[in-house]
């Protein structure tokens, strides 16, 4: 496919636009602070906003185009509904947490409180873990992002990923965070003008051949209307039940740039309320999303996973959206992934600057006192690894896919690691100490090394597995040392607790 020269217009100036947001938002920026939360200083509005935006990317227009395309409904309740209900739970439990640790500890980074919360070796575990997992998931971001730009332009894929991640770097290593949630917003307004045009274009097509909005479902195969997939596997009621999880613990902060919107909120109530919006938005947005990827089989019906996911949405586009409106839809999913992965880049940067380099680098203990090293070191970080996911993306093949990254590599080991670093932050665990975290993340991370070395789980409980484990034996040692061992909890930690209730 090839696109109107006015489409091209349309990319040219609405990533001018997210340049100039990025140049505007350096005033705002004077030291690391600005850079990784905002100076503490973010309405909920566009915390909330940008949680949203920050929690899919062209994976949704690739990978899942694919599976809306094959499996129907089923990806709207075990991904968008599991994501609404896991924030809302998070809304209440979790959320709040993360601003009232900001202000008590003077956070930047989401790993930062490890140290005094359990020990240096459990933060350094998880910091290192959790990196190699973003690694791993921002490069299925930008390999998504290629396969997108393919399937718009007939660029090759490797140029698409190298020119999509060069791009975002532009206006993240200069406006940090700040620029980064404003993107997301202007790029949101966007993907709803566009995604709403195309959702009525479809509806329009097909009222042409006798079909509405209620009674199009009936034309579909009845496996693309059920709830759930049959069997076991991924769209499984089981699956769904256990995805869940997965979701709670990624979306209340377990990833990391997530969790960075709630801490840049002023109070624990904005953060409740930032949440609160994040879920509504994904029950409402992704049923309007996907209505035209469920409508691909009567649209251009015979493709199979792998062509749906590499030209569906390409193909939409290009038959229902009029000239320039194309463009625009190709920004606002170009700029969802940038967003995406500079909310991951400027998240990583933090733990890297905050909570590694430190440890190997004794003078970098100190760097908050000097504004302009400060920045220099979170500038450095965040374009160090954003190089190291465009490596990714290039070997996403041998690594499973755009699809196997996100809903294999990412999800078995993102648990081991977001389980002591979210349920630290709760009392109820606050007997799990420094042992406890460090032994759930080895336990859980073996359970995953054994599945690709032999070890054989349904499916569903594969993606579970890691984070089941390590949640039984972070919770296992957390009573032993409670009840057997009669440890005390230091005082350190129990006035953490109190500060955080």
């Amino acid at each position: 496919m090839s696109m109107h020269w006015l489409d091209w217009v349309m990319v040219v100036a609405f990533f001018g636009v997210m340049l100039i947001i990025g140049f505007v938002s350096k005033k705002s920026v004077k030291n690391s602070a600005d850079f990784f939360v905002g100076g503490g200083r973010i309405p909920w509005w566009l915390s909330g906003i940008s949680h949203h935006v920050s929690g899919y990317s062209g994976v949704v227009f690739v990978g899942y185009a694919g599976i809306a395309y094959v499996n129907g409904i089923s990806i709207y309740f075990w991904w968008a509904v599991n994501i609404a209900i896991g924030v809302s739970v998070a809304a209440i439990f979790i959320a709040p947490r993360w601003p009232r640790l900001r202000r008590s500890l003077g956070i930047q980074s989401p790993t930062e409180y490890l140290k005094m919360r359990y020990n240096q070796s459990t933060q350094v575990l998880i910091a290192i873990s959790g990196i190699v997992v973003k690694l791993l998931d921002v490069g299925a971001k930008w390999a998504s992002m290629g396969i997108l730009l393919y399937g718009f332009t007939g660029m090759p894929i490797w140029i698409g990923i190298i020119v999509s991640s060069l791009v975002s770097l532009v206006y993240i290593a200069v406006g940090g965070l700040i620029a980064d949630l404003w993107t997301d917003f202007a790029q949101f307004v966007v993907q709803i003008v566009a995604g709403l045009v195309l959702f009525i274009g479809v509806l329009i097509h097909l009222g042409d051949y006798g079909l509405n909005f209620f009674t199009v479902f009936s034309s579909l195969p009845e496996a693309n209307t059920a709830v759930f997939n049959a069997g076991r596997g991924q769209g499984s009621l089981t699956w769904t039940l256990l995805y869940f999880f997965v979701i709670f613990f990624s979306y209340s902060g377990g990833t990391w740039n997530l969790a960075a919107r709630f801490i840049s909120t002023p109070n624990d109530n904005e953060a409740k309320k930032a949440a609160f919006l994040s879920a509504a938005l994904y029950l409402v947005w992704p049923f309007v999303l996907f209505f035209p990827m469920w409508c691909g089989p009567l649209l251009f019906p015979g493709m199979t996973q792998g062509a749906a996911e590499a030209n569906l949405y390409a193909m939409l586009t290009n038959k229902f959206l009029p000239i320039g409106l194309i463009g625009l839809v190709l920004s606002s999913m170009f700029a969802n992934t940038l967003s995406m992965c500079t909310s991951d880049a400027n998240t990583i940067s933090a733990v890297l600057t905050r909570d590694i380099i430190p440890i190997f680098k004794p003078e970098m203990r100190n760097v908050e006192s000097d504004d302009k090293k400060s920045l220099y070191y979170a500038r450095l970080t965040t374009i160090v690894f954003t190089a190291l996911t465009i490596i990714v993306a290039l070997f996403r093949d041998q690594l499973g896919g755009v699809t196997g990254l996100i809903l294999t590599w990412f999800a078995a080991l993102l648990g081991p690691t977001a389980i002591p670093l979210i349920l630290g932050l709760l009392p109820a665990f606050k007997h799990c100490d420094g042992r406890a975290s460090f032994w759930s993340i080895i336990a859980g991370l073996s359970v995953f090394a054994a599945t690709k070395l032999g070890l054989k789980f349904q499916p569903d409980i594969a993606v579970i597995a890691p984070l089941a484990t390590s949640f039984i034996v972070f919770s296992g040692i957390g009573l032993y040392n409670k009840y057997m061992a009669k440890k005390p909890v230091s005082a350190e930690v129990e006035k953490l607790m109190v500060e955080l209730s």
